[in-house]
């Protein structure tokens, strides 16, 4: 019978700095915590302090980091990775007599945690620092976020664009191992071991990028077949109900899990019941505080659905009290790719867990947004209808002539615009036809040519 390893233990580390609330910085906490529980490990504690900034070299005072120390079973200080320099003497007399007996630490009741997580992005030194002080593993928010997109990204893209973001967290991190600090000889003399892991990195990041751009290329080629199609993106912070709302819209069998980033890549699905012309739903990566920059430049292809949709609906978990934090983390995001200057409409999921007093409060602050659940089968119609009802705002009607030599292409006026009626004459097929300029425009460039 195979025993299951034994699950990672982790403390938290959090410091809450005067611009941030008790609200605000106990809900941050509560999202690490489920950050660290997606990447299986258990939280067993939480360590807190208020202080004026995080540039410290061991981030926490002497005090807390010594009520952290004794929770991991570290020493508290931070000291020097280097030996003590001893005289001669000193080391002749340190000889002559019996090693001195080393005090044991006390038995635990159980095993000491081998994690400590920081709530904020830490330098090199700092995590150097902590860990000898602690005797642990530190991993800052970033490093946690980066392992978890590594391990959740399924497509080539995906994969691709986190292990450039995770190189690129990587590289100024890297540490020379004990006897490691000696030039090579041969290939690469006169590097140190550091300075040839680093040199690999960057060509690592080289070939990465070559790689990129050519997947993106076929990635922008299958967008443009679709551009003018009518598209709509859900956009919003992580776990927020994007996918439980994408399967109810489209009837797909997409992954629906209470985990942060469950999802990485983007899943596009039609609208159901389909509607002609169709629409297409797309369902996008989630955002969180303090997204790493390199992430959100590395999912550039990711975004772009959310910048070359119609609409885009803003998802948020109306039952969260800081869900305004995170509507504002994702207008951020979308701000910094461009998307801000598209058509948007506010979502309010999650109310069956709402109060009614807290409905009205909403209401009254959203007059304009879409109050739904996921799970509630009249509110996903009602949505679909307003959907339905934004795209048909900007439908004109025409009439198009479909020449009896290019009844071929009847297939493809059926997909992209809406047929009201059809009659024959002399010259062909004549279709009255209601969509959107684009897309009619688009047809009329195919029959047009040779």
């Amino acid at each position: 019978m195979e025993t299951k390893p034994p699950i990672p233990r982790a403390i938290l580390v959090g410091i809450q700095t005067p611009e941030v609330d008790d609200v605000a910085h106990a809900a941050s906490l509560e999202e690490l915590g489920r950050l660290v529980k997606t990447l299986g490990y258990e939280v067993v504690g939480t360590v807190a302090q208020r202080r004026e900034g995080t540039g410290a070299g061991s981030l926490l005072g002497s005090g807390k980091l010594a009520e952290l120390a004794a929770l991991t079973g570290g020493t508290g200080l931070v000291g020097s990775m280097a030996p003590p320099p001893k005289a001669k003497a000193r080391e002749r007399f340190d000889g002559a007599g019996a090693a001195a007996p080393r005090a044991e630490p006390e038995a635990e009741a159980g095993p000491r945690p081998e994690f400590v997580i920081v709530n904020h992005e830490l330098s090199p030194s700092q995590i150097r620092n902590l860990e000898r002080a602690t005797g642990a593993q530190v991993l800052d928010r970033t490093g946690v976020i980066v392992e978890i997109f590594h391990r959740h990204a399924n497509t080539r893209e995906a994969r691709l664009q986190v292990e450039m973001a995770r190189l690129k967290y990587v590289a100024p991190r890297l540490r020379e191992s004990s006897g490691g600090g000696e030039r090579r000889q041969g290939p690469g003399a006169g590097e140190s071991t550091l300075d040839l892991d680093r040199r690999k990195i960057r060509d690592r990041l080289a070939e990465l990028k070559d790689q990129l751009e050519a997947v993106q290329r076929d990635s922008d080629q299958r967008r443009s077949a679709r551009r003018d199609q009518l598209r709509v993106a859900l956009v919003g912070y992580t776990n927020a109900g994007k996918s439980s709302l994408m399967r109810a819209l489209t009837g797909s069998e997409v992954l629906v899990e209470d985990k942060l980033f469950a999802t990485l890549d983007t899943t596009v699905r039609i609208l159901q019941p389909e509607t002609r012309p169709r629409v297409l739903v797309s369902d996008t990566v989630g955002f969180i505080k303090q997204l790493p920059h390199d992430l959100v430049a590395s999912f550039r292809s990711t975004l772009a659905e959310a910048l070359e949709a119609s609409l885009l609906l803003f998802v948020v978990d109306a039952s969260d009290p800081t869900y305004e934090a995170q509507l504002e983390v994702s207008r951020s995001v979308l701000r910094e790719i461009g998307a801000d200057a598209v058509p948007s409409r506010l979502v309010l999921n999650k109310m069956d867990r709402v109060d009614p007093e807290r409905r009205a409060l909403l209401a009254g602050k959203h007059p304009d947004a879409i109050l739904l659940s996921a799970h509630a089968a009249e509110d996903v119609s009602a949505l679909r209808d307003t959907i339905i009802d934004f795209f048909e705002a900007a439908m004109v009607e025409d009439v198009l002539v479909l020449p009896y030599a290019r009844q071929g292409l009847i297939s493809e006026v059926y997909e992209s615009v809406r047929v009201l009626s059809e009659e024959y004459d002399e010259t062909g097929r004549v279709l009255t036809i209601r969509g959107l300029p684009g897309a009619i425009a688009r047809l009329r460039r195919s029959l047009a040519a040779p």
